[in-house]
């Protein structure tokens, strides 16, 4: 399965929850949200659905041949597809510009300064 998105993304974000935590196998999930009409899904995936810490229902699409998540979508928020950083594979991805569940964050982990920092 690939996703190829087009254009800047609108958010790049890292997740500290220990959802994500169990999710990744790492100490935080990491995404790059686009506007859906600017990713393109080619292959098939695999669902595993599951309701964050709010109550909003998340599908995560992974890639039934290795594993890797690659893709999920947020019940309501509709227009927007969020893509696992790890999934481009470049080390010069831009760096995250949010990070969310601070609180459960590991202390060695690093968030650039200008990142908006939300517990």
């Amino acid at each position: 399965m690939t996703a190829v998105a087009f254009g800047e993304p609108l958010r790049i974000s890292i997740c500290h929850c220990l959802a994500c935590q169990r999710r990744t196998g790492s100490v935080f999930g990491s995404q790059a949200r686009f506007h859906h009409d600017n990713v393109v899904i080619t292959g098939r995936s695999l669902q595993f659905i599951r309701i964050g810490d709010e109550g909003s229902q998340i599908t995560f699409h992974f890639c039934p041949d290795c594993g890797s998540t690659v893709y999920w979508k947020i019940a309501g928020l509709d227009d927007y597809i969020a893509v696992s950083v790890g999934a481009f594979a470049d080390s010069s991805f831009p760096a995250p510009t949010v990070s969310v569940y601070e609180s459960r964050k590991h202390e060695w982990v690093n968030v650039p300064h200008q990142a908006e920092h939300l517990v």
